[in-house]
């Protein structure tokens, strides 16, 4: 049962475009990559499904776009997470949290602190500026 639940939120997650990066590995080749990339590190709990998720939706509907969208998933791909947050310099560990990276570098990072106390509206709007201010028009 856990584990369909889990595998949902996965899906959730992948019809909205984002690559899930389940091994280390698969970070390191990720960040390889030139570009704006949106990190998003899913988790099981209640504002990550009740905010955070319905947030990015909102703010990829329209607007500038990342070049790149990722995910790792807290708890349960602890490794590829662990090797994300390694390239989030400076910050602590949060989940559900949003980086924005330009050609592998941290620009801006949404905690879960910064999540669980606005709406997915609002969530979507700061989402919605950093695209704006650091993304070009896909």
């Amino acid at each position: 049962m856990w584990d369909l639940f889990v595998e949902q939120i996965r899906q959730e997650v992948r019809q909205l475009g984002f690559e899930e990066l389940r091994t280390p590995e698969e970070v390191d080749a990720a960040l390889q990559r030139r570009g704006t990339m949106l990190v998003f590190i899913n988790s099981l709990c209640g504002c990550s499904g009740g905010i955070a998720r319905p947030a990015v939706a909102l703010a990829l509907q329209r607007g500038p776009r990342p070049d790149h969208l990722v995910t790792v998933f807290a708890g349960q791909d602890r490794e590829a997470t662990a090797r994300m947050r390694t390239f989030l310099v400076g910050q602590p560990p949060s989940s559900p949290s949003f980086a924005l990276l330009r050609d592998g570098k941290l620009v801006a990072m949404l905690h879960r602190e910064d999540i669980q106390t606005r709406s997915p509206e609002t969530v979507a709007a700061l989402l919605q500026q950093w695209f704006e201010q650091f993304c070009t028009v896909s």
